[in-house]
């Protein structure tokens, strides 16, 4: 089985997924935003197992439809790496796209929040696109 490794800026906090993603998509939300420092965020969710390396920040926000998210990110350069939402921890992981530094990495697949998404980004042709989070 094929795997990846995503890692922060500095290479001090890692993790290993295994197989091809769940699925990719973006996030154009005020928070991701924020969180990013960018106007989108890039995620690819992947199934366990996964294996994560380094010492991890948290910071846990909850989602417009009351899911609880927590973020892990480098405590010492600051990236955000992955995320789980409270209550699938067990079973699935959302990687930062960016994280991979993979050029190659699969496209995404569909584009939530698409109400705050900036005029001058361009999606992919074929994209799914939500007003907001999809139930």
């Amino acid at each position: 089985m094929h795997s990846r490794t995503a890692s922060c800026s500095c290479g001090q906090l890692r993790i290993e997924v295994q197989g091809e993603p769940l699925g990719t998509g973006i996030c154009h939300c005020l928070a991701c935003q924020r969180r990013t420092g960018s106007v989108f965020a890039a995620l690819a969710a992947f199934a366990a197992p996964y294996e994560v390396f380094g010492a991890a920040t948290e910071y846990v926000r909850a989602g417009d439809q009351g899911a609880r998210f927590r973020f892990r990110f480098c405590p010492v350069c600051g990236s955000t790496v992955f995320h789980t939402e409270e209550g699938r921890e067990p079973s699935s992981v959302a990687v930062a796209v960016g994280a991979f530094a993979d050029p190659s990495f699969p496209p995404p697949q569909d584009s939530v929040y698409d109400c705050r998404r900036h005029p001058w980004v361009q999606l992919p042709p074929g994209i799914e696109t939500y007003e907001r989070d999809p139930p």
